[in-house]
């Protein structure tokens, strides 16, 4: 059984200020946990049901820190609708950021990303196409964000977030000649348009697309345009929709096509 110290502990990593100051965050249920505990990331303790102890120990977790739980107690912890039957602490890694790895390959920049599940999805997204690392704005959603946990499916574990000021990244981009593109609605067509197989893309808020501190530095405007061109639609795409149709396009640029 779990003290009532131990839980309010925990249940305080769902703030960032308790994050950022115990340097853990929160990971929920077992597809979660069992990718962290298998990627190398530094995962802290880990309370589970008994049924469960076994197979974390075998992925070799140290036994001193499985905690035994009750779902009441791990309940009390949880923020998801349904209570998981594991729960870890994890630490918050340090990622440098490497403008020789940035260079030589996609990465995406985020401009005032706000909801979590959007952060979520994109971190995920960018995993499955090869991408490494995303700059974000001051002002984007924390990465450790519950739900933004729960939204990357495990891809927490693969992809570097750099936080910092947006124009400052983007202006050492254009000063190292790295390509900078934006989504926008007044883009060129980005089935048409040449795109590099390296570059930044840029990825605005929710609400108000990239801000206007942020669009002098994009050298490359481009556009998802709508089907057909003349027919009513939908004002604008989700950013994480429009995050998977952008990085699919310059991706398959570089697919080599079969003879």
């Amino acid at each position: 059984m779990l003290s009532k110290n131990k839980i309010k502990q925990l249940r305080l990593l769902h703030l960032k200020k308790f994050r950022r100051s115990e340097g853990l965050f929160v990971a929920e249920g077992q597809k979660l946990v069992f990718d962290l505990l298998d990627s190398g990331m530094k995962v802290r303790e880990v309370f589970c049901s008994p049924e469960l102890i076994t197979t974390v120990e075998k992925k070799g977790f140290n036994p001193k820190n499985i905690h035994s739980s009750q779902l009441v107690d791990l309940k009390k912890i949880s923020q998801l609708k349904s209570a998981p039957d594991i729960i870890a602490s994890v630490q918050i890694p340090e990622h440098s950021l490497s403008w020789e790895e940035i260079a030589g390959d996609l990465c995406l920049a985020l401009d005032g990303i706000q909801d979590p599940g959007n952060l979520g999805t994109i971190i995920r997204l960018a995993d499955w196409f090869g991408i490494q690392h995303i700059l974000c704005s001051e002002d984007t959603v924390d990465l450790y964000n519950p739900k933004t946990v729960q939204a990357t499916m495990g891809a927490i574990a693969r992809i570097k977030l750099h936080y910092g000021n947006l124009p400052d990244y983007l202006q050492r981009a254009n000063e190292m000649g790295i390509p900078v593109y934006g989504t926008f609605l007044e883009g060129e067509n980005i089935y048409s348009a040449p795109l590099s197989p390296n570059g930044i893309i840029v990825m605005g808020n929710e609400g108000k697309g990239i801000l206007g501190s942020v669009e002098p530095l994009i050298r490359h405007k481009i556009h998802i345009p709508n089907f057909p061109a003349n027919r009513k639609t939908s004002e604008s795409l989700n950013v994480a929709m429009a995050a998977s149709i952008t990085c699919s396009e310059f991706r398959r640029r570089m697919t080599p096509r079969k003879p």
